[in-house]
Formats: C-alpha cells, structure tokens, sequence
C-alpha cells in the first residue's frame, strides 16, 4: 500500500515544476550556473497590482528566455515521504520536457523503478492507473502564458512576507504563486487537480543560460490517507538540446 502512495503522489509533484518547455526556440547551449539574486525589474510594494506581481515573476525567471525554452533536461536526486512515515526512501530522478511531452523516471530501488512518458496524445506509464495532469496548464508553465489571450491575473491574500496573485487560463486551471518582494523570484506556489492540492516551495535557484531554474525544493500532495512530502535536488540542468527521435516514444 506504501508503494501505491507514493506513486500517486509523486507524479503530479514533480511535474509542477518541470514542465514549462515549449516546442518552438532557438537552440542554446550549456552556460554556468549562477545563484547570483538580482533586484527585480518592476518595483514590489505594497500597492503593486496582481499583474505587476505576475509581471515580475516573469521577468525573475528569466522574462522572454524563459518562454521560449524548448525542452528541458532535468536530473537529481530525491527523498520521498509517504503519508504518516518519518522514514524517507531515497532515490534518484531524470526528466525530460518539451511542450506537453514528458519522459520520466525515477529509481528508489527496491522499493520503486517507474517510468512515464506522455508523448503529446498517449500516456504510458510502468504502473496502471496513472494520470498525467495537462503540462502547460500549471505551475511555471502558467506562468510564461500570464499575459496571453484567455489568461487572467487575479488578487489572492499574501503569505506573510510573501507577495500573492493566482494566474488562470481560459478553462479555469489555475495556479497561486507566491513570491519575494526583493527580488520577484516564485518562492512557493499551488495548484489544484482533480480535487488534490499540489504545493512547492522552493529554497535555491541557479541561473541557468538565462532561465531561472530552483534547485533545491520540496513539495506536499494533500491525500485522503495524509500528507506526501518529497524533497528534490537538482544536480544537473540542459536547456534546449537535440533530442533523440524516440525520446518520447511509447513503447509497445
């Protein structure tokens, strides 16, 4: 039953902050990582809009290279909680995005060897029963789209010394995004999926060929049966590679 828990949960947590590649960019390469905060570009007080709010976590991220990333590369390391346990279970874990494609996979032997791959109309996944939540529809990926047709910023209540704002789309997805006010930068923020709540909190960026990536973060699954907490560390980043013609294939 623990296994069945975890699965559960760590789908759709680690896919809150690795999908916001899109399908259409200029090819970059592997720059240096930088931790470097910088001073946001719209001023944050106290009376700044929802939009301006948005604007600035935009802009922190990475602005228009954060947009027009194409696929990302993501691999690391990852301590899983299941609900009611102290006890971790350790693992490693590789992701690939590029638009609404993902591959996968993530190693905590003995306890999980699993693997995901959703190429854009078909899902696959090592474990039945499942479900890929719509990649571009939250999380960062909302957040590159705050300013397009059909998207809508709204006031949320901040979160202690947290600035807040909700972005959502024309089909009502929606994503709460809570930022510092120094330096514009999305230190928490929470989504909602087939009636679950998804929560991130991040705690180190590096800047990666522009693009603000965290590097560092933890995250927590609200389930009927308690809390699933995961904590991930990132060791290694790519931005827009070539990717391999069966990166995303389904195996039959």
């Amino acid at each position: 039953m623990r296994k069945s828990f975890v699965f559960i949960g760590l789908v759709p947590l680690i896919l809150s902050v690795s999908a916001f590649a899109q399908e259409t960019a200029p090819k970059s390469g592997g720059a240096p990582a930088s931790t470097t905060a910088t001073t946001p570009a719209i001023a944050i007080t106290p009376t700044t809009t929802p939009e301006d709010l948005a604007k600035a976590a935009f802009l922190a991220q990475g602005g228009e290279k954060f947009r027009t990333v194409q696929n990302m590369m993501l691999r690391g390391s990852v301590q899983l909680y299941p609900p009611n346990s102290p006890q971790s279970i350790p693992g490693a874990f590789s992701i690939v995005t590029a638009g609404d494609k993902l591959r996968m996979e993530i190693d905590a032997r003995p306890i999980i060897v699993f693997k995901q791959i959703y190429d854009g109309q078909q899902s696959y996944s090592s474990m039945p029963n499942v479900e890929v939540p719509p990649l571009s529809r939250f999380g960062l990926s909302l957040l590159r789209r705050y300013d397009q047709p059909g998207h809508t910023v709204s006031n949320i209540p901040n979160k202690k010394a947290l600035r807040g704002f909700r972005v959502a789309d024309s089909d009502g997805y929606t994503t709460d995004f809570y930022i510092d006010a120094t330096n514009g930068r999305v230190m928490e923020f929470f989504f909602y999926y087939n009636g679950y709540t998804f929560g991130t909190a991040n705690s180190k960026f590096k800047e990666v060929d522009g693009v603000l990536i965290p590097f560092s973060f933890s995250q927590r699954f609200e389930m009927p049966q308690g809390a699933f907490f995961a904590e991930y560390s990132v060791k290694e980043v790519k931005l827009n590679q070539t990717l391999g013609e069966d990166a995303f294939v389904i195996p039959r």
